[in-house]
């Protein structure tokens, strides 16, 4: 066998030069160059993740990526996959039948695609961290959120403060963002009233909405949907006030937007649900699970009419999840962006500076 040195001497008297490294390849190593740090940190934070996990006695699971029903949710458009399957924009639907089946505290580290998302918190294909508490409840996955944002930051030698970079902070931001002890909680509809002078209830009707919203200053159509009009003012008048100083739970949604949420007992207007904010990023969000089929069905049905209105693709319902809701105990679950996580501890400013690829690399 002829060695390297033997072969390369033999090239040279032959008279062969090597090619100039291409500048597709230079711009490559200046880009993973820049990254790398990054990238050796989030290895360090999804080790430490999963170890959270696994010292709870969680199981790491896997479901589909490509299904027949993504969901149905107004919001989100899946991405087709080839023979009447789609991308998943979450594995909820099989996780929660893996609970069904007697799995009670899971969690998936996994892929997630949902399309007409781009930007500098968003991307077509993005990591998500999903579990699920059987007789748990919200309080038990905040502090499983708490936890993990400690551990995260630990991996990344952020504990116990990290900076918030300029391009996420609001005028309210202090700049760095306090990560220990307790996060602060908060619910819709003190925002609402603190921040825009909305007094909600949850069963306004869009005229009213709408009303509402005008007199706060916001700006909507005469047409606005209820939802539009919600995270108009939302985005406008509450978001830039959340997750400022320390990490802040919003709790108490409204039910219109609680899909796969169950209804508060002593609140039917509004729905077991929590999302997570910090240093100018939704990081989570979260419900008490509804295990009624009978109103499961009813809700999808009403979000695949008003997809349809709004000229949007209508998936098909998922008799499966609906067979497994009946069998399924009172569980409580979440999503949680990775990726997200990852900037939080890192103090990005963009998804891109967290990621390998992004959607304009691949």
């Amino acid at each position: 066998m002829i060695g390297r040195a033997a072969r390369v001497s033999f090239l040279r008297r032959a008279g062969f030069k090597p090619a100039p490294t291409s500048a597709c390849i230079v711009d490559e190593r200046e880009r993973l160059g820049a990254r790398t740090p990054a990238l050796v940190a989030r290895a360090a934070i999804l080790r430490s993740v999963r170890g959270y996990f696994e010292a709870q006695g969680f199981l790491e699971v896997e479901t589909p990526a490509r299904v027949s029903s993504p969901g149905q949710e107004v919001h989100l458009e899946a991405i087709p996959a080839g023979s009447g399957l789609h991308l998943i924009t979450s594995p909820e639907y099989h996780m929660k039948r893996l609970v069904a089946g007697g799995l009670g505290r899971i969690v998936q580290f996994c892929r997630c695609f949902r399309d007409e998302e781009d930007g500098p918190f968003h991307q077509p294909e993005f990591t998500m961290v999903e579990w699920y508490r059987a007789g748990g409840t919200l309080d038990d996955l905040m502090r499983d959120c708490e936890a993990i944002v400690e551990v995260a930051a630990r991996a990344a030698a952020a504990w116990p403060q990290v900076p918030v970079p300029a391009s996420r902070r609001s005028e309210h931001s202090a700049g760095r963002l306090a990560l220990d002890g307790s996060f602060e909680r908060t619910t819709v509809r003190e925002l609402f009233h603190r921040h825009a002078g909305i007094d909600l209830r949850g069963d306004e009707s869009e005229t009213d909405m709408r009303d509402l919203s005008r007199r706060a200053g916001c700006q909507v159509g005469t047409d606005a949907a209820w939802d539009d009009v919600f995270y108009q003012v939302f985005l406008d008048r509450i978001e830039p006030h959340l997750g400022c100083e320390r990490p802040t739970f919003v709790l108490d949604w409204p039910a219109p937007l609680g899909a796969l949420a169950r209804r508060k007992s002593d609140d039917p207007l509004t729905v077991e649900r929590f999302e997570l904010y910090a240093g100018g990023l939704e990081l989570a969000n979260a419900f008490g699970e509804l295990t009624d089929p009978v109103e499961q069905r009813t809700r999808f049905v009403d979000e695949a009419t008003l997809r349809r209105r709004r000229g949007r693709a209508v998936y098909p319902i998922d008799e499966k999840l609906l067979d497994a809701l009946g069998h399924m105990p009172p569980t409580c679950g979440i999503a949680l962006g990775f990726d997200r996580l990852v900037m939080l501890v890192l103090a990005a400013s963009s998804i891109r500076d967290v990621l390998t690829f992004a959607n304009d690399e691949a």
